[in-house]
């Protein structure tokens, strides 16, 4: 009797335990999965002033048609993988597609702004101050957003691997997620939109 008992009580120990554990896991990937809404957020923002810098930008730029086609082009691809990696920020196919699409989005910017140094009229434009003004602060909080994304996936990460948790991890499906790197040099740094 005493031994049943004793049995019992480390089953439920043990039961308790592991629904703790379960918790925490559940914890830190809803944390992940809000920062990475936090990023979504900030795209969106993006992608939604990317046109308006366009549309400025061809009164001034009319032989510059391809490059101003190109950042359109770049902002949609951009926003589709923005859509796919929000619905499952933990795929890392989804966060690929993304990293891929912003960096792509990210050189078409810069070839935009650097095209735009030759319009004088451009640089001076009320209009496209004030939205590169805007995109300027955006592209600060979507570096803002990915370094809480980053932190919030890397808790969950060492929450998987490490033991004890990593037994309840494994047991119940929770896999790694890949941070939101940027792959290369050039890609790291926001692109330069003063006009001033």
């Amino acid at each position: 009797m005493n031994s049943t008992i004793i049995t019992l009580a480390v089953l439920v120990i043990v039961v308790l335990w592991m629904v703790g554990m379960y918790n925490r896991l559940v914890r830190l990937r809803n944390r992940f999965k809000n920062a990475f809404a936090q990023i979504d957020v900030q795209l969106k923002r993006r992608y939604d002033l990317i046109p308006n810098l366009v549309e400025t930008a061809k009164g001034y730029m009319k032989h510059e048609r391809e490059t101003l086609d190109a950042v359109i082009k770049a902002r949609n691809q951009a926003a589709s993988a923005g859509k796919a990696a929000a619905a499952n920020p933990g795929d890392p196919e989804a966060m690929r597609g993304l990293m891929g699409a912003e960096a792509a989005l990210t050189g078409t910017m810069g070839r935009l702004f650097a095209l735009a140094e030759a319009y004088p009229d451009l640089k001076a434009n009320q209009n496209m101050m004030q939205v590169s003004e805007e995109l300027t602060s955006t592209e600060n909080k979507v570096a803002f957003s990915r370094q809480a994304y980053n932190d919030a996936v890397m808790t969950y990460n060492t929450a998987c691997e490490t033991f004890p948790s990593v037994l309840v991890a494994a047991r119940f499906g929770f896999r790694q997620v890949s941070l939101f790197e940027v792959e290369e040099a050039a890609e790291r740094a926001a692109p330069k939109v003063s006009f001033t």
